[in-house]
């Protein structure tokens, strides 16, 4: 007779076998069999107090560590929970495996407890179908080998994401011969740009009078940024990025432009907006950082010509009428135009990185007061700065949404690739309390600060507990601005107030008293009484090895908006 096991306890060896290290979730009763299996097995397992944050969690860790984020979640509710972090994750290209139990498999239809069936019997894999790269519902015992297998290889090749695999708890507990998890996902070579192209799009660019090269989160996930400063430095081109490209080339690079759009900086958005000839490389030319594609602010395409590299084909052409398109790896395809330009001579670029410092040098005017500024509540200029000085220069910097986001990719200088990590597509609020835990547990060796709102730190402050309970070392500063702050100050432009958009009690500004919700939960809890208590509070906080919240009030000032959004155009005062 064939020597069997039971499911669960082989996916959680396959797991262990694929090089997964950790798996982030929220136990629910289709998934206790997975839970006894983890429970025994050497991968460990991270509990939080609610979905979404171990999405993001999960998130966060295939960010730092390069590796597929794993997501254990329970049916229905906890499946739901879960979604904006997944969704976040998808939008970012982010690679991320989700396990989802679901009914027994044999009660489909029936609507037993949690099912979501109004539509399909056992439909509740269907939720995720408009973000997931696949959605899987295992039927049989027999093919969830089959599928986990697919699930991590779809998750990382050609433009990475999530996958759900959706198990109905009778398929764990069921028996499946010993050895049925034996297929691995085979090495993929990604897409290579071929030789004649990389002649040709070098060649573009030494013969353009004003090139820029254009960069997105997708030559920092490719690990392609010695590539891009040698293409730079060949062609003598200015470097601008959106803000998932925050990082591609040292802040002190002399040719580096900084972002582009309606939080970028003024220098990148006119040298983009005045070139003759783009190159972009994994990037989507996305609505914030185009300023709402209009032709006035950042890219005027055309006339100016445009060469996009991405690998996906369903961006080139998307935003922007495009002169060549190239299905590749940014690491290889920057490699390879590199190589090439170096055969060609380029144009004169005559006084042109004095002209990108002096720009730069005058956007940074605008605050250099306010690095230094004693003001309280802090002006949000001085707490990036602190931030700056106590975080070693490899030290993570996890933001969320609103002035964390917006003003450390504006004015915040990162020299290290990968080092600065945020929300953009779906730009979420609350990833950033959550998403910091999987960064500090994929790299434990490395200092991890999360630079949150209130608005986003109040919504889920249960990541205080699931730090102490995993023992991550995370420090969170909390902006207190007393509001969503960023949508507070758009509908004070247009509206005249900020309704909705502020935290009040009877008629004066409520705060939580965050620190003391840090010191409830065993954690370190600190609140800042001048700007000069910040610095020293968040060094003592990075050599404690304890979990710490430092809570910063903060002004309600809005961030510089150099491009253009249109929605300010959409917005009418009425009675």
């Amino acid at each position: 007779m064939t020597e069997t096991r039971i499911a669960a306890y082989q996916l959680v060896d396959y797991l262990e076998h694929l090089g997964v290290e950790v798996v982030f979730g929220l136990t629910g009763h289709t998934i206790i069999a997975m839970m006894d299996a983890l429970g025994h097995g050497r991968v460990r397992y991270i509990t939080a107090r609610h979905e979404q944050v171990a999405a993001h969690a999960a998130d966060g860790y295939a960010r730092a560590s390069g590796k597929p984020g794993v997501l254990l979640t329970h049916l229905g509710p906890g499946l739901t929970n879960a979604t904006t972090g997944v969704a976040n994750a998808a939008l970012d290209s982010i690679p991320m495996v989700v396990i989802a139990g679901d009914v027994p498999s044999y009660y489909f239809g029936r609507h037993p407890h949690q099912e979501v069936n109004l539509h399909l019997d056992g439909d509740q894999f269907e939720i995720y179908r408009p973000f997931c790269k696949r959605i899987y519902r295992v039927d049989r015992v027999e093919d969830l080998p089959r599928t986990v297998e697919r699930a991590f290889h779809l998750a990382q090749s050609g433009r990475p994401g999530p996958v759900l695999v959706d198990v109905p708890m009778d398929v764990f507990s069921a028996d499946l011969p010993v050895g049925a998890f034996s297929q691995t996902p085979a090495p993929v070579v990604r897409p290579a740009i071929d030789a004649a192209a990389a002649e040709r799009v070098a060649q573009a660019l030494a013969d353009a009078e004003r090139p820029v090269i254009y960069v997105g989160g997708g030559v920092l996930g490719a690990h392609a940024t010695q590539e891009l400063a040698a293409l730079a430095e060949a062609v003598e081109a200015p470097v601008a990025h959106t803000l998932m490209g925050k990082g591609c080339l040292r802040d002190d690079h002399p040719l580096l432009l900084g972002m582009t759009g309606f939080w970028g900086t003024p220098i990148a958005n006119e040298m983009c907006r005045k070139a003759d000839l783009i190159l972009a490389v994994g990037t989507r030319l996305a609505e914030a950082n185009s300023s709402s594609w209009d032709s006035r602010y950042t890219f005027a395409i055309p006339p100016t010509r445009l060469i996009h590299v991405d690998i996906d084909s369903a961006e080139i052409g998307r935003n922007f009428p495009t002169e060549l398109g190239v299905i590749a790896d940014a690491k290889n395809a920057l490699g390879m135009i590199a190589g090439a330009a170096r055969r060609y001579e380029h144009r004169p670029r005559n006084g042109l990185r004095e002209r990108i410092a002096q720009g730069r040098q005058d956007f940074a005017a605008n605050w250099a007061d306010q690095w230094s500024s004693d003001q309280y509540p802090l002006r949000p200029e001085r707490i990036l700065a602190e931030v700056r000085k106590a975080l070693p220069e490899d030290g993570y910097l996890v933001t969320d949404v609103g002035w964390n986001k917006n003003g450390v990719a504006q004015q915040f200088p990162i020299n290290v690739p990968g080092a600065f990590i945020t929300p953009s597509g779906l730009a979420t609020m609350g990833f950033g309390p959550a998403a910091v835990l999987g960064v500090k547990v994929a790299r434990p060796e490395r200092a991890a600060i999360a630079l949150v709102g209130d608005g986003a730190f109040g919504s889920n402050m249960s990541v205080v507990a699931t730090a102490m309970e995993a023992e991550i070392p995370v420090v969170w500063v909390v902006m207190d601005n007393c509001a969503f702050g960023t949508i507070a100050g758009l509908e004070k432009a247009h509206y005249g107030w900020s309704f909705g958009c502020v935290f009040e009690s009877e008629g004066k500004e409520y705060r939580v008293a965050y620190a003391d919700v840090a010191r409830a939960c065993g954690a370190q809890g600190v609140l800042i009484r001048a700007a000069s208590e910040l610095g020293p509070a968040l060094r003592e906080a990075l050599a404690s090895g304890i979990p710490t919240v430092i809570h910063a009030p903060m002004e309600n000032a809005p961030t510089p908006t150099p491009g253009y959004w249109n929605i300010n155009d959409i917005y009418r005062k009425g009675r």
